[in-house]
């Protein structure tokens, strides 16, 4: 079996990576393809991961209209040698279109409703949607739900262990509050017309927070002068064992929220825009608040700072989780096999 894994940001390197060294060591291959989109090459660099990069989106709606069919046929010219089974790729419009076009079949997974734009791009030429249970859009016949997050994928217990020697690197006691703070740029397709944060409202957060620990912000934007102090410098590939270690996750950013949130880490998140698994963690299991607005956001920081014994409630909610949710690796495994025998059989 020969599968395209097309990597179109940097939380899809972490949601791969567990299959990709799974498939292969079942003596399969798998060609990686790529953008650069903020840090997937450092990522896919520092796992040791070979890849063909295929350019950039760009950050306006224009450039990214423009770029699609100029990926798509990048991505064509990639893999023709290669001649693949199989198409795979986390939202990605253009595996669906150079499955479709080469007549091989294409996996599409996804776990965003206001990634609309590109359901209606991709979910024509796709033969398989692949979402969480949870997923607010129904996509029919094509479409496969199985009882988890992305975020299961790469942090099951079953598949990560936290590194505590992370704490040596950057300097923190063991006993020390760690306060992770993440902030997007607001520059994706589906974040038009939205927002987050205020630099005053950063200000007004991380003021709270220095009070009772160590913060560290993670930004895919720049910061303002004043708290540029706070943003972390480490290997993107540690990011998890810092969370793991965490007292609490502020932010914008979906994917770290629900990382924090598998991790058993008190999360409060900040954004206008609708994630039905997000909306599932917090009503379901009371693992995250969600706010749209900030002083919402800021005053319920402000008030699980006074909370005794927060991140153990947090670990108690996380394994009632755990148990109604699978291990989405082995989930993918077990699909991708049987989708591989199907194609067989036709």
């Amino acid at each position: 079996m020969r599968i395209v894994v097309d990597i179109g940001h940097p939380a899809h390197v972490h949601f791969f990576k567990n299959f990709i060294h799974e498939y292969r060591r079942r003596g399969h291959e798998i060609m990686l393809t790529t953008t650069d989109k903020d840090i997937a090459l450092e990522l896919l660099n520092d796992y040791g991961f070979e890849y063909t990069l295929l350019g950039r989106t760009g950050k306006s709606l224009l450039r990214k209209v423009l770029s699609i069919p100029i990926l798509d046929w990048r991505l064509y010219q990639a893999v023709r040698r290669f001649k693949p089974d199989l198409f795979m790729g986390l939202g990605s419009i253009r595996c669906a279109h150079i499955a479709r076009l080469t007549g091989k079949r294409s996996i599409i997974f996804n776990d965003t409703e206001a990634t609309i734009k590109e359901h209606i791009l991709y979910y024509p030429f796709a033969d398989r949607v692949v979402s969480p249970r949870c997923f607010g859009r129904d996509f029919g016949k094509k479409h496969i739900r199985y009882d988890g997050y992305h975020e299961l994928a790469y942090l099951h217990p079953d598949r990560f262990t936290p590194d505590p020697t992370v704490l040596q690197e950057l300097n923190i006691s063991p006993d020390e509050k760690i306060f992770i703070v993440r902030f997007i740029s607001w520059e994706a397709t589906h974040d038009i017309g939205q927002r987050g944060f205020t630099d005053e409202g950063k200000r007004r957060l991380i003021n709270a927070l220095d009070q009772h620990g160590r913060v560290i912000i993670t930004s895919e934007g720049s910061l303002p002068d004043d708290l540029q102090k706070f943003q972390m410098r480490i290997s993107p590939t540690r990011m998890h064992d810092v969370l793991a270690h965490a007292t609490m996750c502020i932010g914008e950013g979906a994917t770290m929220a629900s990382e924090a949130v598998v991790l058993g880490i008190p999360v409060v998140f900040l954004s206008t825009l609708v994630h039905n698994y997000l909306h599932e963690q917090a009503d379901e299991y009371q693992l995250m608040h969600i706010f749209n607005e900030q002083e919402g956001a800021i005053r319920k920081v402000e008030e699980l700072l006074q909370v005794p014994n927060l991140r153990e409630q947090w670990q108690s909610r996380r394994e009632r989780m755990l148990a109604d949710k699978v291990d989405v690796t082995a989930f993918m495994l077990d699909f991708v096999d049987q989708f591989a025998r199907e194609l067989i059989k036709s």
